[in-house]
């Protein structure tokens, strides 16, 4: 049995970004210096840059450089136990949270991601480390994640004191209740034990985590024939690479099929996108916007890609997309979502999407010089990034495991994230 305490170790004790910084200049300072420029590139923008796609945001590669940068914090830092490395990680997601990565959910789900295996792999441990007849810090076996019950209790350390005191034997009324110790310690008492291996395991879960990221694509087109049919005519907006390659790995199996692509105004992404489909030998149509509800009626199927996937099912995706999928729901035509799982965000929209959106210059959109003055003051322009899209207007998500309803949203949650990190980086 591994010794426990409550106390944190003499290292990394805090989740401050500023602890965590005079934590790596102290004793880290390369891995420092690998953080700041990683931060640059974040603040503007570079890490969505992809050079194979002509300059194209590319969102996986945003996730598969923040992989990479925490597995060299990780891996060559000198953490020594299970809460110290989330310590690290949480200062790590903040930071990177307050310098941008607010507006590209997915660096945080990453993040989230990584933390969640650093608790299983804790967890494991301490229930092989239990007796047989025992029960681990995190309540019955359960690989550390919390049960439906669990998380209907106001407090999660609520469910850690039940499964504490029922294996030290205490009394009935002292089983709803923390004591001090507990209350005053972020993490169950076996994050604070010094675990040499716990450092490889954790490796070996952000290797996962970066196959899963490399083959994304490819695991989401061996789906594509099972989506688009011979003869269907599909209606997609603007551009998106993910959504690229699905049509092209159906146009590679011989099938024969339309493309319908709006244009995307005001950055017509849709005219990029509908020629790199038509040099792959699709026959494919651009539209205006405006066009969409009146050409609504003869397509088959639409597909939208996504910005954020949210726990309750709901879909962020480009501005325009809302509009997409309204007119979709008014014909009675599927909407399906083409997305990785690293956009699998635990958040809700709580209080509509204005939380979950860039509002950004009208300048791209409105002609100031045209204007007059009364109608500059009159008259309020906003232009959103973002289109928030509710879960009942999605049909099915196509993701790189699987294909799935908004409905089954929560369940990939628990699996891919602890409760317990759900929160957001403010």
């Amino acid at each position: 049995m591994v010794s426990q305490s409550f106390s944190a170790d003499d290292g990394l004790s805090s989740s401050d970004p500023a602890a965590v910084r005079e934590w790596l200049q102290q004793n880290h300072k390369k891995q420092l210096a690998l953080l700041d420029k990683f931060l640059v590139e974040l603040r503007f923008g570079r890490l969505f840059r992809s050079v194979s796609s002509n300059g194209a945001i590319d969102r996986r590669m945003a996730a598969h450089q923040t992989v990479g940068l925490l597995r060299q914090m990780i891996g060559s830092t000198r953490w020594r136990t299970a809460a110290q490395l989330l310590h690290l990680l949480r200062g790590l997601g903040r930071e990177m949270h307050a310098v941008g990565g607010f507006r590209e959910p997915a660096i945080g789900n990453v993040v989230r991601r990584i933390m969640a295996a650093v608790r299983e792999e804790a967890s494991r441990e301490a229930q092989e480390d239990t007796t047989s007849g025992g029960q681990s810090e995190q309540g019955p076996a359960q690989g550390g994640r919390l049960s439906l019950q669990s998380m209907l209790w106001a407090l999660p350390q609520h469910v850690r004191s039940n499964s504490r005191s029922t294996a030290s034997n205490r009394g009935d009324r002292q089983e709803s209740f923390a004591s001090e110790a507990e209350l005053e310690s972020e993490y169950p008492p076996t994050y604070y034990s010094n675990r040499p291996d716990l450092k490889q395991a954790v490796m070996e879960a952000i290797q996962e985590i970066m196959t899963d990221l490399e083959d994304m694509h490819k695991n989401i087109n061996e789906q594509a024939t099972d989506q688009i049919h011979v003869g269907e005519i599909i209606l997609t907006y603007g551009r998106s690479k993910t959504i690229e390659l699905f049509l092209k790995a159906t146009a590679a199996k011989k099938r024969q099929f339309q493309v319908v692509v709006c244009e995307g105004a005001p950055h017509y992404g849709g005219h990029e996108m509908a020629k790199s489909l038509a040099e792959a030998g699709i026959d494919t149509i651009v539209i205006n916007d405006s066009a969409t509800f009146a050409m609504m009626a003869r397509v088959n199927k639409v597909l939208l890609p996504a910005h954020a996937v949210l726990a309750n099912g709901g879909l962020v995706a480009s501005s325009g997309c809302n509009m997409v999928a309204l007119a979709a729901h008014h014909s009675a035509v599927p909407v399906v979502a083409v997305t990785g799982m690293f956009k699998l965000s635990p958040m809700y929209p709580h209080e509509g999407q204005d939380t979950l959106n860039d509002l950004v210059s009208p300048s791209s959109v409105t002609d100031y010089a045209e204007m007059s003055d009364q109608l500059l003051s009159d008259v309020e322009y906003v232009n959103p990034v973002h289109d928030y899209i509710k879960p009942e207007y999605i049909n099915l998500y196509v993701t790189n495991v699987g294909s799935f309803k908004p409905s089954y949203i929560y369940r990939l949650l628990a699996e891919y994230y602890h409760a317990d990190d759900w929160e957001s980086f403010d």
